[in-house]
């Protein structure tokens, strides 16, 4: 008999994991948590955590249908114009 899904709790991954769903590497996962472009994340008892749900919705975000198409909205893994501009001017981030 299959386990009933609605009475488990939430289902969390660790960056490797969840890097493994995405098909990211580990690395390009973090780096997106530092810029700000990823999924959203928890931290719980100091370790990062990213619920399936939140990635789903993540990747989700970047589907688009043909090459014609607005560009997804899931950013690359760098620092973007936003960020710059706030630090050549001195203003906080």
């Amino acid at each position: 008999m299959p386990a009933n899904t609605a009475d488990l709790p939430p289902r969390y991954l660790r960056t490797p994991e969840a890097a493994r769903f995405l098909s990211l590497s580990g690395r390009t996962l973090e780096k997106h948590r530092t810029y700000g472009t990823g999924p959203a994340y928890r931290k719980l008892g100091g370790r990062v955590v990213y619920s399936i749900d939140d990635l789903q919705a993540w990747a989700d975000r970047g589907a688009v249908t043909s090459t014609s198409d607005p560009r997804g909205s899931v950013l690359p893994a760098k620092r973007h114009d936003d960020q710059k501009l706030a630090k050549s001017s001195g203003e906080p981030r």
